[in-house]
């Protein structure tokens, strides 16, 4: 198992991206790789983050402006080769149609409820390694 799992979280609003490394803690389960954050509040950040590489999962916030996660996660699923897994965070239970149309592997509502997050985020990079083995 790899030592570190790097995590993107792009939200304009930086209490969102709080919320997410709380609910993550240091890994968000045992059989996980400890977790680094990249914080992006733009999605210019995100596509030069991504560009880079190295990215295991990203975490996209639905509700963020002036460019929502969902629309950002349709882009990157059709333009960045190889593109991680994505989670979103949508605003309410609702949009989870949305999340299925911009193509996100998983997601869950605002606010970030730990339990559920961290179960989400670890069965992401469990299929991220799954598929890297």
């Amino acid at each position: 198992m790899q030592p570190t799992a790097t995590v993107l979280v792009y939200s304009d609003d930086s209490n969102t991206r709080e919320q997410v490394r709380l609910a993550t803690g240091r890994r968000p389960a045992t059989d996980v790789p400890q977790v680094e954050f990249i914080e992006c509040a733009t999605p210019a950040a995100v596509i030069k983050e991504l560009d880079r590489g190295g990215i295991d999962v990203c975490v996209l916030d639905g509700e963020a402006v002036p460019a929502g996660g969902m629309g950002i996660c349709r882009q990157i699923k059709d333009e960045i080769f190889n593109c991680p897994p994505v989670l979103l965070l949508i605003g309410r239970p609702q949009d989870a149609w949305l999340a299925t149309w911009s193509r996100a592997e998983a997601a869950v509502t605002l606010p970030v409820e730990p339990v559920e997050f961290a179960s989400a985020l670890a069965g992401l990079l469990r299929s991220k390694r799954a598929l890297s083995a």
